[in-house]
């Protein structure tokens, strides 16, 4: 079971260091505005700490501090008392807590960061551990008339939806071969023979991302892992739900600005609009350690149905914050408030990364499934999906 209240050692350094950063800007933390200067600046210190971060059903780890309460010196008690009395914190609770966190500063730096993360676990699944450094993003988007094609070591066409197309150091991109298989590429950016095109990108929420069309002449690249793998993995589907705690650390952030609404001018039309949204993030908190806890005691399974819902409600959730907030506060923070009203436009472009009515009909075909062993979710005390 997760421990929701134990201190994530890694997001605490995380923390400490942006701080600094926006210290150091002549800024506060609570009311900081993010220039480009300091996103690029944060984002320097992320990918620090990027081999820190551990993949998504990499295990579990014991919280530190147990030490602390045994003799100096008595190395050997204080390992025993830690691995017989320290709970466990899961790898991948660890993990979304940290993107929740960036989400809740800027979902650029979160598109990025999360896009970087992403890559690097997508290597490490594939058996690919030789990433070099730098920053790296995931580039998958599919239905450009003019598709990636490989052939001795070299690509050429085109890659539409590429975030951080001028920014990253590596792409990692998904492409079709001849024979309709899903291959992974590997590319450094810093060559000559690639033109990036940002004029299509017209959105105003997520409109700092650098989204791009990129154009390859014959670029060198590598190919990595076998076909299909970067599909067909069960870590397709747990760096879905990594998406999804951003969408959850952007809209919890919204709702705490109602927060600091209500306790500055208390009234009953806060307290109810505040009590609805603290509903739906709390069930959708308890759904996060459910699922991360799913994950590390089954993680050679992909969880696709029970990540599917959880991608839907997380969904759902956002939008009725937004709402819900902007019905309690009025028009004052998305005008007078530049982190706020950020937030609240870029989220609403965000969340359309989920695929809407189409991921519904997935989860209903999933949840219909006759072979009760289809379900890999449930527990030896279910017969289906909803019995308590």
């Amino acid at each position: 079971m997760q421990v929701p209240d134990a201190k994530n050692a890694i997001l605490v350094n995380i923390k400490s260091a942006i701080d600094d950063a926006i210290r150091a800007e002549n800024q506060t933390i609570g009311s900081f505005a993010m220039t480009d200067k300091l996103r690029r600046e944060i984002l320097t210190i992320l990918v620090g700490y990027s081999d820190e971060i551990p993949h998504p059903a990499s295990g579990a780890r014991a919280i530190a501090g147990a030490e602390n309460v045994i003799s100096e010196g008595d190395t050997t008690n204080a390992q025993n008392y830690k691995q017989a009395s320290q709970p466990n914190q899961s790898n991948t609770l660890i993990r979304w807590q940290v993107l929740a966190y960036v989400s809740s500063l800027d979902l650029t730096l979160a598109k990025w960061f999360e896009s970087h993360l992403d890559a690097l676990s997508i290597l490490h699944e594939v058996g690919y551990d030789k990433a070099p450094q730098g920053l790296w993003a995931v580039w998958a988007a599919e239905g450009h008339p003019d598709p990636i094609r490989y052939k001795e070591g070299k690509i050429s066409g085109s890659k539409a939806w590429c975030s951080g197309a001028n920014l990253v150091d590596y792409g990692l991109m998904a492409y079709r071969d001849e024979q309709g298989q899903a291959q992974l590429l590997m590319v450094d950016m810093h060559q000559s023979g690639i033109d990036i095109d940002n004029n299509a990108w017209q959105a105003v929420g997520m409109q700092a991302t650098d989204t791009a069309t990129i154009q390859f002449h014959e670029v060198d690249a590598i190919n990595v892992g076998v076909p299909n793998a970067y599909l067909e993995r069960v870590g397709f589907w747990h760096g879905a739900a990594g998406v999804a705690a951003c969408w959850y650390g952007a809209a919890a952030c919204i709702a705490n600005y109602l927060i600091t609404a209500y306790q500055h001018k208390p009234n009953d039309y806060k307290a109810m609009y505040l009590g609805q949204i603290s509903t739906g993030l709390a069930v959708t908190q308890q759904y996060f350690y459910h699922v991360a806890d799913l994950i590390e005691s089954k993680p050679q399974q992909n969880h696709e149905l029970t990540i599917r819902q959880l991608r839907a409600n997380v969904e759902q959730v956002a939008r009725q914050v937004m709402e819900t907030v902007g019905q309690a506060l009025g028009a004052a923070p998305f005008c007078g408030n530049a982190h706020f009203a950020r937030l609240t436009a870029d989220l609403a472009v965000f969340i359309r990364q989920s695929h809407g009515a189409f991921d519904l009909q997935k989860i209903g075909e999933l949840s219909s499934a006759l072979d009760r062993a289809a379900i890999s979710d449930l527990t030896d005390r279910q017969d289906n999906i909803w019995q308590l």
